[in-house]
């Protein structure tokens, strides 16, 4: 006869202060929107539930769709470039030299760097009266104004990002390039590996997780970028660089539309999510093959 032996469940009250400060920082307010997003508010003392309206109205609204593809460009473009250079960089930081620690503190230094500072400097930097960058450019021969030109600016937001935010795979990579065990590159290298088979078969497969950190990170954050694109450029010229965070903050705050705000907020949370899963599903799908 098995006897029962009762569970112990005073190891949750070690969690419930958490719990509590997730509710009050994170699902209350998620709640108010989603509560504000199907309801008509005039005043704070009237309001009409008025359903799915808001979401509807969201997402046939050209303005909505025009920032959303122009976020999905961007936020691919930046990967596309970030993820090989910070691994590049990454393999070329020694890794038992009496300079590697000076190298990763300066490589650590624009991610410490506030968001609108960060704005500031390139908005100076760039500019093609004053700035080096933009003055250095004019000098070739090249037009350049990314104040005026559309793709200029593009060109400028994504060089400032890839900047500001290299450096983060760049540690990442190198935290897992110096967990590889050294007698892996011993086997590599006497079956006669090359570099590239060495990478593919050694680097890359230990680099795999901390990849996968990296590159969530930086489609959650480029998905949320709001305060470089406004110092920089206001998310102009025209809209060329108005990301979903600044066309949400514009009905939010600058025409206080509250109601399409907070449907705007609900359908901008899921496709973050969305983006997500798909990246990290499809990632752990290919592990298991």
């Amino acid at each position: 006869m098995s006897s029962f032996k009762p569970q112990n469940n005073r190891a949750w009250l070690g969690v419930l202060p958490v719990l509590l400060v997730v509710a009050f920082s994170a699902v209350i307010p998620l709640m108010t929107v989603v509560n504000y997003s199907v309801q008509d508010i005039l005043d704070f003392n009237s309001r009409f539930f008025v359903g799915f309206e808001w979401y509807r109205e969201t997402l046939n609204d050209p303005r909505f769709i025009d920032a959303f593809l122009r976020q999905v460009v961007f936020s691919l473009t930046i990967l596309a470039i970030e993820v090989p250079l910070g691994v590049a960089v990454a393999k070329g930081i020694p890794k038992d030299s009496r300079f590697t620690s000076l190298i990763l503190i300066l490589l650590a230094i624009p991610l410490l760097i506030p968001w609108n500072v960060v704005g500031t400097i390139w908005q100076v930097f760039a500019r093609s009266d004053i700035g080096l960058l933009g003055w250095s450019i004019n000098a070739l021969g090249i037009s350049y104004n990314y104040t005026a030109e559309p793709l200029h600016a593009w060109l400028t937001l994504v060089a400032m990002d890839v900047w500001h935010w290299t450096s983060l795979i760049a540690l990442l990579s190198f935290a897992g390039l110096t967990s590889i065990p050294g007698p892996f590159y011993q086997a590599a290298e006497l079956d006669g590996a090359s570099r590239w088979q060495v990478f593919r078969y050694v680097e890359l497969p230990r680099l795999r997780g901390v990849l996968i950190i990296g590159v969530l990170l930086r489609l959650m954050d480029s998905f949320m970028i709001y305060t470089e694109p406004f110092v920089l450029t206001g998310g102009g010229p025209g809209n060329a660089t108005t990301m979903l965070s600044q066309h949400l903050a514009t009905m939010a705050v600058g025409q206080f539309d509250l109601g399409p705000a907070a449907a705007f907020s609900v359908i901008y949370f899921l496709f973050i999510l969305l983006f997500c899963w798909v990246f990290y599903t499809s990632v752990v799908r290919s592990d298991d093959e």
